[in-house]
């Protein structure tokens, strides 16, 4: 016999919620304690509910649930904060987060430095100067937490310490591995994007744009082929020229 957890006002956010039934809604949260996990909003959809303009993206939370099986019921919400102040491509980049965290993180599996890794890159990527960077720091910090981090150190093939100014080739099933020259094929980047990325600081555009690419290369292996919808927003947007494209 299944028996019901209860969970009283702990740290959440909201990462996603669609229609369920006439009124209420069903949320996607992500929590310190509890990992991600789908939670009825009973409801929450109708004009009277206190809690309609609560559970809204990026604005930390105190939820309260019972759990019995796949989904909880809301019991509960409160404020914790303010929501960043995101807007343009800032805020398409947290919407972006959103959807790597639904994309790849499990449910019920409970990931509390992944959870306070984005609280800090929200308020971070709320400052474009900071976006980029901020981005490829959370991308890293996922791809560790699923299990799939970069050896950004050493040779995958060699185990040799990478250097600067040597060139290394992505390889999904092995890692980084040294290479002469830059033509050779597949991916490569250079020691020096490696060891900035690996510091979570960069000294110019073009480390930032190999270090781009070489993390989204990495997403994509774990995606499976499957397309992320801020990304093809923002190619949207940035065809018409409404925004500039994150290329994220």
């Amino acid at each position: 016999m299944k028996t019901t957890e209860r969970v009283m006002l702990t740290p959440a956010y909201v990462l996603h919620q669609r229609a369920w039934r006439e009124s209420s809604r069903i949320i996607e949260i992500i929590s310190p304690e509890h990992g991600r996990l789908g939670l009825v909003a009973r409801g929450i959809r109708r004009p009277t509910s206190p809690l309609r303009g609560l559970l809204t993206p990026f604005r930390p939370l105190l939820l309260s649930w019972s759990l019995r099986g796949e989904l909880g019921t809301l019991t509960q919400a409160e404020s914790a904060g303010t929501a960043a102040r995101l807007g343009g491509r800032c805020l398409m980049a947290a919407f972006y987060l959103n959807e790597l965290l639904l994309c790849l993180i499990a449910r019920h599996d409970p990931q509390a430095e992944l959870y306070e890794h984005y609280a800090s890159t929200l308020s971070m990527i709320a400052d474009p100067a900071q976006l980029e960077t901020g981005l490829r720091r959370f991308e890293l910090q996922l791809l560790q937490t699923i299990g799939y981090g970069l050896n950004l150190e050493r040779d995958a093939a060699s185990g040799a310490p990478v250097v600067a100014e040597g060139l290394y080739r992505f390889e999904p099933e092995r890692g980084l591995v040294h290479v002469e020259h830059r033509e050779s094929s597949g991916l490569i980047v250079q020691g020096t994007t490696l060891h900035e990325l690996a510091a979570g600081k960069f000294t110019d555009a073009e480390r930032l744009r190999e270090a781009r690419k070489l993390l989204r290369a990495a997403l994509d292996v774990q995606l499976g082929g499957r397309r992320l919808k801020t990304r093809d927003i923002l190619r949207e947007l940035a065809r018409y020229g409404a925004i500039t494209a994150m290329r994220s």
